[in-house]
């Protein structure tokens, strides 16, 4: 099985730590910041950052659904990191100054892909529609922050 990952960027005009916590907020704002490829949101334990259990679906295509069972870790200053109970995925979310006013906010997602000629379409396929997905969720980011 290979690796496989997905990375999504962008810098945010507001402050790193007003970002940081909408990011870490489960129990508020990381739920409006979810796209319609997600359903079933349910905060299941904690709900601000480390210690939170959380749970949702994503529709990554129109055949693929993943079931998320999240354990949220702040392991560094102005990191989340979600492991998936029901997979390999890590999810990292990383927020850092960007200038004044301003932060970058990094997400990446890995896991072990398929083997095989599906595991080659997952690898070329996979990070490109996750990074579409993920622009959306930091699309809304900004919205949210920037107000």
């Amino acid at each position: 099985m290979a690796q496989v990952e997905a990375t999504t960027e962008r810098v945010v005009a507001a402050d790193a730590e007003k970002v940081f916590d909408a990011l870490a907020d489960y129990t508020g704002t990381r739920a409006n910041l979810l796209p319609e490829q997600f359903s079933e949101y349910e905060v299941r334990e904690g709900g601000d950052g480390e210690g939170t259990l959380v749970h949702w679906k994503l529709q990554a295509t129109s055949k693929r659904v993943r079931d998320c069972l999240l354990e949220v870790s702040e392991p560094t200053d102005g990191e989340l990191v979600e492991k998936d109970r029901n997979s390999t995925m890590v999810t990292t979310w990383r927020v850092t100054p960007a200038g004044e006013g301003k932060s970058r906010v990094v997400v990446t997602s890995t896991w072990n892909g398929a083997t095989g000629i599906g595991g080659f379409f997952e690898r070329t396929f996979a990070p490109k529609g996750l990074g579409r997905i993920y622009d959306l969720v930091l699309d809304k980011l900004a919205t949210e922050v920037e107000k």
